[in-house]
């Protein structure tokens, strides 16, 4: 039996550990067939390769990227051919990153995010999506994929700040990006809004101190109590799955959009049964 990715060679940045939905994402992937190449912060490769050794299959050493810098970018190309003469079908944006200044529960006000932080932001958790898609083109194939992780930024979320900002200017790269590489190579562009997953990302924004994790608690049980199906945050698979989909041939109409891999959550308001009594 073959799987929905079987032939296909995809890239995936991002994987930080193992509980990372990037990890699950390429944990997927070979499991349904695809060749999985992996890129990595420069000063943490051999974290990476470990934390890589628990795959299901052998990968090659993560190459070493840094997407805000033009010197690495210009790089990538030409190492993904080396490992991939056949060509890239799919592309894996799991890349997000802001100072302490601007999220968690140590951030600054909200007005008063300084704006060289700011722009840090916004370069590697939006800007990155374009800069990424252009340093791999070349070596796409006609028809692939390209998946960014989002976190529904439509409301206002406590300690989330200006991610969430640099969240909404993800959203409107990616339709940019989808003109861009569907116009050159039939390529489809689509993001996967994920529920919250215990990941090191979600650690940064609760913070470490008893009353934050709380509010991460706090979080994670309302997220279970909105979605109509249930959620669990420790199930990544559910988002790697999704992710997994849209890298497939399975949605070949579907570009420049936002999948919400949330249970529903997003889109459903639940109070507790004794919210009246409070």
């Amino acid at each position: 039996m073959t799987g929905i990715l079987d032939g296909k060679t995809v890239v995936v940045t991002g994987i930080i550990t193992d509980a990372s939905i990037a990890f699950h994402t390429a944990k997927i992937a070979q499991e349904q067939g695809a060749k999985v190449i992996i890129t990595g912060i420069p000063d943490r490769l051999r974290l990476i390769d470990r934390i890589a050794k628990r795959l299901p299959a052998e990968v090659p050493p993560a190459i070493p990227l840094d997407v805000t810098d033009e010197e690495y970018l210009g790089a990538l190309a030409d190492k993904l051919r080396e490992l991939a003469p056949e060509g890239v079908d799919g592309l894996v944006h799991s890349i997000a990153f802001a100072p302490r200044t601007l999220m968690g529960p140590d951030a600054l006000p909200f007005l008063e995010g300084p704006g060289p932080d700011v722009a840090k932001s916004f370069e590697i958790s939006a800007w990155s999506y374009a800069s990424l898609a252009r340093a791999v083109l070349p070596v796409m194939n006609e028809g692939g994929s390209i998946v960014g992780m989002d976190f529904d930024p439509r409301t206002a979320m406590p300690d989330y700040n200006w991610m969430g900002v640099a969240k909404a200017a993800l959203e409107s790269v990616n339709r940019y990006v989808a003109r861009e590489v569907g116009y050159a190579k039939k390529i489809r562009s689509n993001l996967v809004a994920a529920g919250p997953i215990k990941t090191l990302a979600a650690k940064a924004i609760a913070g470490t101190a008893t009353d934050d994790a709380k509010k991460l608690n706090m979080l994670n049980t309302y997220w279970d109590g909105a979605s109509p199906i249930g959620w669990n945050v420790d199930d990544p698979t559910v988002v790697g799955t999704s992710v997994c989909t849209l890298l497939s041939d399975w949605l070949p109409g579907t570009t420049g959009s936002i999948v919400y891999v949330d249970g529903g959550a997003s889109h459903n308001t639940w109070f507790p049964e004794n919210f009246i009594d409070q």
